[in-house]
């Protein structure tokens, strides 16, 4: 069988869902003192109409007067009733109106909750994608393998699906006694909290790294089914190199998992037998155990609450049926770190074994950690012949490595380092989904000596990043050109304009930025600036005019501190446009300075207030003199230096001369941001000629 060869791309994760706690507002109250406030108007008018009853009661009162005060006493009824009548009627107006306000910001709240809701089910389904759909996964190549042994959720397998409490949980308020509050609104409330505060049929995941010993019990067919949905959502998911299968049977079982024989993951690469590579798959645990010696050697005994070893693969064991020494590794109680065991067992234990019991009953899904079931959903489960046509598609796929032995002397290309294949057929639909957080504004911009991807991540540092300024010094031939559109590129495959937008400049030539401008990110590219130094002053204005509208804009939609608050507040519902960020790269900036020295008060200007306003700065040039920068250094939080011209360009930039010392292969270079060490790179290569099918015709054969 051919083999393919798998490159795994930077991993790409679904977009961030909030989750920060929902606090509702107070339902109104009822109105208190309403009778002694109509009391308090109705009184005079009440003392009024009395005094002309005692006038008119009086015996020497004149028949005119009497007459007269009978009028009176009717205006003075008439009055009266006005008044009660008026008080209610603005009792209830007023109540009415505090009801709709109430009413329309549940409404609100509800529409926000709702987008919540559907981020936080789309994450949750990419994460951890159905058992049926497994097979697309693999099919489109992207995300085969794609959990490293350093994620979050290296381990993780869906295994049902069930309720989950919404990511912003909903926080009733503190309110007065109920018979108090206004009885609409306090049960719009009371129902908003029931329907909103949680979301069914969302993915239920276990950790592997969690647990030693998995028991999946219940009526046979459905618990094999669940416990290959397991083991095909681990495989697709986890690398050979990170994720070890055993699978132990008895011999009358063989055929249920004869399937597992095509993964990758069950073979033992060092060893061969009559059939090629030799499988963990078998009636005796023993002679597995032996198999993995080397796998096993040295391992702890398992501990939930220590580090996971990250320099060895996990080993999943499969056990539904067949013999386990009383000696083996595998029997003991306390297990082993890094090992879990997935036990098929037909029907229902009287008593939970193992750390986790998985019970599957029709349409039910039933987890017991040992304190008692802690959580109910409806199992997964995939059909055998689904599960031996996965296996099928996985059978040929390898991991691999770099093309070259070196790294960092390789020519690594552009959509490989991507993970784009044929650059024809990019789908920016996937590439320009909403990123999290943590990937916003963060790209690859080449590979480090162990050949992983190095980042670039253009945010400040209080949300994780390098930026948000930076700058890049390198020699004639050193790859700065090249690096710069590698890094433009990058960036604009996978953000959409509606969230970055560039202005490109080049002081001298301008093919740097050549046949950039038709990106819809582009809102400029200025070139040859040394030909017209008006166009240096209009480029000026016209970047000061656009700090000056976000500055604007923050003020006017809220008095919003930064954009991320701005961002923060639009993610949460409130109506505000979006605001892009804006990264601007000038090129040759040291000879721009040279032209225009009062130009670095701009670049001043922009390292002071840019973090905030979401504009970042980068500046580029062949040459560096000492002082040139002139307090600008401050602000620039990262460095890039490829090869320098001198030692002293070298000091300048990173601090050390090493960048001087670099060999003569374009692309070389250091990335220094603050206080951490250099990280030494070779910068992917974006001009190369176009190959149909990607670098490596997406896979090797």
């Amino acid at each position: 069988m051919s083999q393919i060869v798998i490159k795994r791309p930077p991993r790409t994760l679904p977009p961030e869902v909030p989750s920060d706690d929902l606090q509702l507002e107070t339902p109104p109250e009822l109105p208190r003192g309403q009778q002694e406030g109509m009391l308090m108007q109705v009184l005079p008018t009440l003392g009024m109409g009395s005094s002309v009853v005692f006038y008119f009661a009086s015996p020497n009162a004149h028949p005119f007067m009497r007459i007269m005060g009978v009028v009176m006493l009717v205006s003075t009824a008439a009055m009266v009733v006005s008044q009660i009548v008026r008080h209610r009627r603005g009792t209830q107006g007023q109540m009415a109106d505090v009801r709709r306000d109430y009413l329309r910001y549940l409404a609100q709240t509800r529409r926000a909750v709702r987008r919540t809701a559907l981020r936080q089910r789309d994450a949750q389904l990419y994460l951890h994608p159905a058992p049926e759909q497994l097979w697309s996964v693999v099919a489109e190549g992207s995300r085969v393998w794609e959990r490293r042994s350093g994620d979050d959720d290296f381990g993780q397998v869906r295994i049902g699906v069930g309720p989950q409490r919404l990511a912003t949980p909903l926080v009733a308020p503190q309110t007065a006694p109920v018979d108090e509050l206004e009885p609409l609104c306090a049960g719009a409330m009371q129902r908003f909290l029931a329907v909103h505060g949680q979301l069914d049929g969302l993915p239920v995941a276990l950790s592997l790294r969690a647990f030693y010993h998995v028991t999946v019990s219940g009526e046979p067919e459905r618990a094999q089914a669940a416990a290959r949905a397991l083991v095909a959502q681990a495989v697709t998911l986890h690398s050979p190199d990170d994720l070890v299968v055993a699978v132990v049977t008895s011999p009358g079982a063989l055929p249920r998992w004869d399937w597992t024989k095509w993964l990758p993951h069950c073979q033992v690469a060092d060893q061969f037998d009559g059939a090629g590579t030799r499988r963990l798959f078998g009636d005796d645990l023993g002679e597995l155990e032996r198999l993995l010696a080397g796998t096993l050697e040295g391992r702890p005994r398992f501990s939930r609450d220590g580090r996971p070893l990250l320099d060895r693969p996990h080993v999943l064991v499969v056990l539904d049926g067949g013999m386990v020494p009383p000696a083996s590794a595998f029997a003991a109680v306390e297990g082993m770190q890094g090992v879990t065991v997935v036990e098929v067992v037909p029907g229902e234990l009287d008593q939970p074994r193992g750390d986790l019991s998985v019970v599957v009953r029709p349409d039910r899904l039933l987890l017991d950690s040992g304190g008692g079931v802690a959580y109910e959903g409806v199992p997964d489960g995939l059909s055998l012949p689904a599960a031996e046509a996965l296996a099928r598609q996985l059978a040929p796929l390898r991991m691999g490595g770099q093309d070259d032995d070196e790294p960092l002397l390789a020519n690594l290309d552009f959509t490989e380092l991507l993970g784009l294949g044929d650059a024809s057929s990019v789908d920016v639909a996937r590439t320009w989904r909403p990123r999290s957080t943590p990937e916003r504004l963060r790209v690859p911009i080449g590979v480090g000596e162990d050949g992983r991807p190095v980042m670039l991540d253009l945010k400040e540092a209080a949300q994780e990043g390098m930026g948000p300024h930076g700058l890049c010094v390198g020699a004639t031939g050193s790859g700065k050109s090249e690096l710069l559109r590698t890094l433009v590129l990058g960036l604009a495959v996978t953000h959409s304009s509606e969230t970055l937008n560039f202005v490109l400049a080049d002081f001298k030539g301008g093919a740097t930025f050549a046949g950039m401008s038709q990106m819809p990110h582009v809102a400029a590219v200025i070139t040859n600036l040394a030909d017209d130094l008006t166009l240096v002053d209009r480029m000026g204005d016209a970047i000061r005019g656009e700090l000056q509208r976000r500055q604007e804009l923050l003020r006017s939609a809220g008095n919003y501190a930064n954009i991320h608050d701005y961002e923060k507040a639009r993610a949460a519902g409130a109506p505000l446009e979006p605001l892009a960020s804006l990264v601007l790269v000038i090129d040759e900036f040291s000879e721009l300075l040279t032209a225009k020295p009062d130009f670095i008060d701009m670049f001043i200007q922009i390292g002071r207030i840019g973090r905030s306003l979401g504009v970042h700065l980068l500046l580029a040039s062949q040459r560096l003199e000492e002082g040139r920068l002139r307090g600008l250094d401050t602000y620039l939080s990262y460095r890039i230096g490829l090869r320098t011209f001198s030692a002293a360009e070298s000091r300048t930039a990173l601090g050390v001369p090493d960048a001087y010392h670099l060999p003569s292969v374009p692309g070389s270079g250091y990335l220094k941001f603050g206080t951490d060490e250099m990280v030494r790179f070779k910068a992917a290569y974006v001009s190369g000629a176009y190959r149909a099918g990607g670098p490596d015709a997406a896979r090797d054969s």
